[in-house]
Order: structure tokens, then C-alpha cells, then sequence
């Protein structure tokens, strides 16, 4: 009699690389867009950060231990990570408690509502980020300037990120010529210091991080760059067709978020594919979509 097929859950391929070895390497990859995040918007961002980590964590222990009744996985690092994801998405003058409402989507709908870490079918973040996004549009797109004081707490100046200013500029006849001096310069966009997200803006961090996460090959190449050079290669078509109503290849991949979301983002491990060309087709669909939705949602 042959032997028996046996069918487990994953994972399948067994190594000394723990997930929360993964996590806590991801964790130090997102170490100097943190420090970047604080320098721009001073104070305000470690707060956005602090709570939406430890409002992550104390979701998933009180859930575990109290609704599903579980082992806590607290100690994984994976309600960290999303907790300085979801912070990252996030404007820093947004309100503690649409923070603390964002993390509990992230953790318990997105998440453990799936079975928890290795189960979910979205990156839990980016759901507590769409939920706020779809909930309270004014305060998640009110984004804040980079401050002066970096210690105060007080409402926060805010303005349009590079891409808002493009899109409405362009929307009142105004082109790419008239823009140049009203955006910030391709090395303003490099190095972050410019309106956004708590954790998109500088290029540079994300990617010293993304390196690092390379190194360690807690990531492959694949999706990252796929995804950038699929932007760069679809935004330069329109660019070289009309120069004056579309922006340049540099300013996509260096301002909305794109290298945050090609790095930290798209190479979640639970929500991407596995084989090489999974990962080549699934980096050009993101790049795809991405472009598609700046240039014509």
C-alpha cells in the first residue's frame, strides 16, 4: 500500500528563521523612517505611533484571551509591526481615538477575525488605514506640514501632499511648468521633508530600510522593484507623451507612499505570492493599479 498523502497547514518549508525574528528584522528596518517621521512632524508622531502600537497589542491580547479564548501571540511582534504600519499610513495630527479605533479594525477584523497571524487575506494595516480613509475623509486627508517646534502638541498647519497638489492644480488648468515652484524639489521628496503621511515620505529611509530587509532576505527583490519600475515605466509613457500634464517618473516613486508600500507593503508574507513569476505578475499588477488610480481615481 503506497504511504499516505498527508495535508497540513502551512508553513511547509522549515527553517531557524522564526516570525518573530521576521518581525523584529522588519522592525529595524523601519527604524530610520521613524526617526525621519519625528524630525518632520516633531512630537506629534511619536504619539501616532505609540498609540497605534500599544492600542494594536492591547486589542489582540484582550481579543485572544477574552472573545476567542486563545494562546496570546503578543510576544510575536506582528501587532507591533501593525501598529507602526498603521501609523505610518496615517496623518500625525489625526486624533488619538480615530487611532485607537483604526488598530482595533487592524487587529480584530483584519486579522484575528481570520485566525490571526498567517491567516489573514489583507494586510491587516492597510485595512485599519482604508476603514479610517472611508470613515472620516476629512481628518485622514488634512495633512500636516512639517513643524518647527518639534515638541508641540498644539493643531498642526496642514496642506496638501505633492501628489494633491498636482491633481487639483492640474484639475484648474494649471500644468506641470506653473507647479514646479508650489511642489517640493525631487530632493525635498528624497530625503521626506515635506507634507504626508507619518511614514512616507522619505525616500531615503524606506529605502536604507528595504536594503537592510534585502540583506537579511526577509524579502526577495521581485515585488519591490517590479512594482517601481513598473510605475516608472507606465508614468514615463504619459510623461513623454504630454510632459506638461503629467509629472515625471522620480516624483511617483518618491512621494504617495509608493516605496513604503513596494517594501513594507506589497511583501507582506501572508498576502503574496510565493513562486518567482507569482511575485513578478503580482509586483506589475500593484505598479498597474497604482498609476491607474493617481492618474485617472
Amino acid at each position: 500500500m503506497a504511504d499516505p498523502i498527508i495535508i497540513s497547514a502551512s508553513p511547509h518549508i522549515h527553517s531557524a528563521r522564526t516570525s518573530k525574528k521576521v518581525m523584529y528584522d522588519v522592525l529595524y528596518a523601519l527604524i530610520p523612517a521613524f526617526l525621519v517621521s519625528i524630525y518632520v512632524f516633531g512630537i506629534r508622531a511619536l504619539v501616532l505611533t505609540s498609540v497605534a502600537v500599544i492600542s494594536c497589542i492591547v486589542f489582540e491580547y484582550l481579543i485572544q484571551k477574552y472573545l476567542l479564548k486563545t494562546e496570546s501571540t503578543i510576544t510575536d511582534g506582528s501587532a507591533l509591526i501593525t501598529g507602526i504600519l498603521l501609523a505610518f499610513n496615517l496623518p500625525s495630527n489625526l486624533p488619538i481615538w480615530m487611532i485607537i479605533v483604526g488598530a482595533l479594525i487592524a487587529i480584530g477584523v483584519a486579522k484575528l477575525s481570520f485566525g490571526g497571524l498567517g491567516y489573514n487575506i489583507f494586510n491587516p494595516a492597510l485595512v485599519g488605514r482604508v476603514f479610517l480613509l472611508v470613515s472620516f475623509p476629512v481628518q485622514m486627508t488634512s495633512w500636516p506640514v512639517p513643524v518647527e517646534n518639534k515638541f508641540s502638541l498644539v493643531d498642526a498647519v496642514t496642506g496638501e501632499t505633492t501628489l494633491g497638489i498636482i491633481k487639483e492644480g492640474l484639475m484648474y488648468g494649471e500644468t506641470m511648468s506653473t507647479l514646479a515652484d508650489k511642489i517640493p524639489s525631487i530632493m525635498e521628496l528624497f530625503l521626506g521633508i515635506t507634507s504626508g503621511s507619518a511614514g512616507e515620505m522619505s525616500a531615503l529611509a524606506l529605502l536604507l530600510g528595504g536594503v537592510y530587509l534585502l540583506i537579511r532576505k526577509v524579502i526577495t527583490w521581485h515585488i519591490p522593484i517590479t512594482i517601481l519600475v513598473t510605475m516608472a515605466a507606465f508614468t514615463g509613457i504619459f510623461w513623454l507623451i504630454d510632459p506638461e500634464m503629467y509629472a515625471n517618473p522620480l516624483i511617483h516613486i518618491l512621494s504617495g507612499g509608493a516605496i513604503l508600500g513596494a517594501f513594507y507593503m506589497a511583501t507582506d508574507m501572508v498576502t503574496t505570492p510565493v513562486s518567482t513569476k507569482g511575485m513578478l505578475l503580482f509586483g506589475v499588477g500593484c505598479g498597474v493599479l497604482t498609476v491607474l488610480i493617481r492618474l485617472f481615481g
